[in-house]
């Protein structure tokens, strides 16, 4: 009897236990939550419970981060934000109404759900905190109530906000009073649905920053930031009656967008790494500000001052404006035609300024012509001052006062201000223009047959140079083994592009178009007539690659078909010009991914594996399944471009070498390629195989699992590079410590650490030791399987002095393009 008390009071110490020491996600009539308890939901993502405030006693019940330093504590959301209780003796639980309660040690109810419902078991309902942030309240699985339906300072993935302008309702953020006092504050942000829909930030209910309109893609006022729309899967749902909400769905557990005390809305990512919070996005910063200017100005960031008049307007008052005070704005130097009583006499009509680069004002109205009557549309209505078109809204109009203009440096929109015809007019002296005009006349004939015999020459250079490409093909043809010859007919398919077609479609080699930069030069983004996007490669003059390089990666690149090999649209030969055009891929370069911590945070374990895999496959062909064997010879991070559902393909083929019959193996007095991922064989000896590639991939690997570049380590005095580092903490049974912390919690560690293996058996120092991309693919797929212990791998022990001469650097093994540099855009 005695023996059965024991295992009866055992038992149920056992179940009080898991009470205190379980994750719990729901809470049911039975049970309550004390100041000390809290759930946690599934996976362990926030926690429900009590907390104070910074520099504050009183005891909120409320949602936060969870697995978070206290002192770094993030609430999301909280229940009695108007009545803190200023004891420890507060309670959460189900009442026998049905609601969810916060109450004191008395008794008294602080919060509540207050649903109105016919009085029923109370049994019936519990709550739950759902791995989103959003507690709910249910019976069976019906919600009844839910915390995301009522949104405070934070906007969460998956939450909603929301207006409706036929019943009045609105989900809108609201900052909290202070650090210290979560009560509403005089901040709050939401979506306006009329009568277009955008994000507005408020202060005390008067509007102090909005988004522009939404065109169904974009918010139009946004600048160079907007991009990130599409990055964190942003969505606004619009019924065109005045019913709109917006909401997105970042995958990312610790990550919201928060409007703080002070009216600023920004978002806020967790850092492992750093074991902080850090932020992104962040506004409204100087010329966001609504209405900074004063109507008919333009607001650009970085000047001084920012505000200026638009071009045929001045200041309303110039003392005001030159004492710093721009809220008058600006007014009209000359009147529009139809302003003007008598017009004197004049028949000179109205024009159209063109700004570009702009965030559209305040107020626009949709006229329902088609772009090409949109200007006329504006010129009949002697109130309209301005018009835009944009393919998603229509045709656009201002009426009256232009408001809350900026000037973006990279982004915006063009709009068209009206102006009186003599305000278009540019001051030009009535003399010199004929002088010009006589002077152009004198030349006009030399012009004409100099263009001729330039364009003569040009088609015949053309001519030549595309001559040449199909006599390097079909050496190259003739000697493979057995290789049957090519059909310059199908080579004459690849698009022979002219400079000035790609010149245009890159607005003349932008910046703002520039997409990277390398030792071998410069790519650019443009887009074809037919709306196609495309990657522009433009070689460096002192790039030090000539036309070899150049017909080499035409040859190469034309002859493989595969879905992780990027596709070549064309080339370019012109005088010194050399160009290659590529489909575009919009998800950057993995260099770019794994350098950015923002689009880091993109790629979680399964993401990243599909890389990997990605990667190999296309390796795998160029090696073993494509026609002609291949090796790269410069495989790297910034050449291995991501699409937008992040599928890798192989780039830059320019360095490229063919392998014709039984070759494995070939030597080279002109090593070329990217330190820290080329082989030891290769880099000292000039030696190149498949192995050669396999280390570059090893590398890669290592880089994709730890999410750091290869490069980092070159300031590190204990580690020569990433292998090095990867092989000490192997040795010390630390690999777990290489992980890239954005990747480490999640459930794959046996696979991850079979990376971490298959990676350092791909670095070895010997190439016979390496395995082949065929055996790759299987150690990745086959999960049973052992793998070989891993020997030393290359670069370990071999730091060279600064002064001492790197066999690289001789002049008989000078590579042309040994160490590139890569901006972390891709291509």
């Amino acid at each position: 009897m005695g023996r059965s008390r024991f295992l009866l009071l055992l038992t149920l110490s056992f179940v009080v236990s898991l009470r205190f020491c379980l994750c719990v996600d729901v809470l049911s009539f039975s049970t309550e939550l004390k100041d000390s308890e809290t759930l946690v939901s599934s996976p362990s993502t926030f926690r429900f419970g009590f907390f104070s405030p910074v520099n504050s006693k009183g005891r909120y019940a409320g949602v936060w981060f969870n697995n978070i330093p206290a002192q770094k504590q993030a609430v999301v959301w909280v229940a009695n934000k108007d009545s803190p209780i200023n004891d420890s003796s507060g309670k959460i639980l189900i009442s026998k109404d049905g609601n969810l309660v916060v109450i004191d040690g008395r008794g008294h109810v602080h919060w509540s759900t207050n649903l109105s419902r016919p009085l029923g078991s109370p049994n019936t309902t519990h709550a739950r905190l759902l791995s989103t942030g959003n507690l709910v309240l249910q019976e069976g699985d019906k919600k009844l109530w839910e915390s995301f339906e009522h949104p405070q300072n934070a906007f969460l993935p998956t939450m909603t906000i929301s207006t409706d302008a036929r019943t009045g309702k609105r989900l809108i953020l609201r900052s909290w009073k202070s650090l210290s006092d979560p009560s509403p504050g005089r901040y709050s942000a939401g979506v306006i649905p009329l009568p277009f829909p955008e994000l507005a930030l408020w202060k005390d209910g008067l509007m102090l920053w909005r988004s522009g309109p939404w065109n169904g893609q974009n918010f139009l006022g946004l600048p160079e930031r907007d991009s990130r729309i599409d990055l964190y899967g942003f969505k606004l749902a619009n019924d065109n009656r005045g019913s709109v909400s917006m909401s997105f769905g970042y995958n990312q557990s610790m990550y919201h967008f928060l409007l703080d005390t002070e009216g600023h809305a920004m978002e806020k990512y967790w850092s492992e790494a750093n074991q902080e919070w850090s932020s992104g996005l962040m506004f409204p910063i100087n010329c966001d500000i609504y209405a900074k200017c004063g109507q008919f100005t333009s607001c650009q960031s970085g000047l001084d001052p920012p505000c200026k008049c638009i071009k045929g307007f001045e200041p309303r008052s110039y003392q005001e404006w030159n004492r710093g005070n721009w809220t008058q704005g600006c007014v009209r130097k000359t009147l529009l035609q139809c302003q003007r009583a008598n017009n004197n006499g004049s028949r000179e009509g109205d024009g159209f300024l063109r700004l570009k680069k702009m965030k559209v004002p305040n107020n626009p109205q949709r006229s329902e012509v088609n772009e090409q009557d949109c200007p006329g549309s504006c010129l009949r209505n002697c109130s309209c001052t301005a018009y835009f078109y944009d393919t998603g809204l229509g045709c656009l109009l201002w009426s009256g006062d232009l408001i809350d203009m900026q000037e973006f440096l990279t982004s915006g929109v063009t709009l068209h201000v009206r102006l009186a015809g003599s305000e278009l007019k540019t001051s030009s002296n009535r003399s010199l223009v004929i002088v010009i005009t006589i002077v152009g006349c004198a030349f006009l004939v030399a012009v004409i047959v100099l263009l001729a015999l330039r364009k003569v020459a040009k088609r015949r250079e053309k001519t030549r140079n595309a001559r040449l490409l199909f006599e390097r093909m079909e050496a190259l043809n003739s000697n493979e083994s057995g290789a049957i010859a090519v059909n310059q007919n199908k080579l004459k398919e690849l698009p022979l592009f002219e400079y000035q077609v790609l010149a245009a479609v890159t607005e003349n080699f932008a910046v703002t178009n520039k997409l990277g930069e390398g030792g071998f030069g410069s790519v650019y983004k443009g887009k074809l007539r037919e709306g196609q996007e495309i990657a522009v490669k433009r070689l460096s003059q002192t790039s030090g690659q000539g036309l070899d390089e150049f017909v080499n990666e035409v040859v190469v690149i034309s002859k493989l078909q595969h879905r992780n090999l990027v596709r070549l649209l064309g080339f370019c030969i012109e005088g010194e010009e050399r160009m290659l055009v590529y489909e575009f891929m919009p998800g950057n370069s993995l260099d770019a991914c794994l350098s950015d911590p923002v689009k880091q945070r993109l790629l979680d374990w399964k993401t990243r594996f599909n890389i990997i895999d990605g990667i190999c496959r296309g390796l795998m062909y160029l090696h073993r399944d494509s026609r002609l064997r291949i090796i790269h010879r410069d495989l790297k991070g910034s050449n291995i471009l991501l699409d937008e559902n992040l599928n890798p393909k192989i780039s830059d083929f320019g360095l490229a070498r063919i392998f014709r019959g039984n070759e494995d193996e070939a030597s080279t007095l002109r090593v070329v390629g990217t330190y820290g991922y080329m082989a030891p064989e290769y880099a000292l000896g000039g030696l190149f195989s498949e192995k050669s590639d396999v280390f570059s991939l090893g590398v890669i690997l290592l880089e994709i699992v730890s999410g750091r570049r290869n490069s980092s380590f070159n300031n590190d005095d204990q580690n020569l590079n990433l292998s090095a580092y990867a092989w000490k903490l192997w040795n010390d049974g630390e690999a777990t410590t290489l992980v890239d912390p954005v990747i480490l919690e999640e459930c794959f560690e046996n696979q991850i650490r079979r990376c971490v293996h298959i990676g350092l058996l791909c670095v070895q120092d010997h190439a016979n030791d390496r395995p082949s991309v065929s055996t790759v693919i299987w150690m990745l797929s086959t999960e049973n399987s052992n793998l070989p212990e891993p020997k030393q791998p290359a670069f370990i022990a071999r730091r060279v002095s600064p002064d001492a001469e790197s066999p690289w650097e001789s002049e008989q093994r000078a590579s042309i393009n040994n160490v590139s540099i890569t901006e972390i855009i891709g291509r």
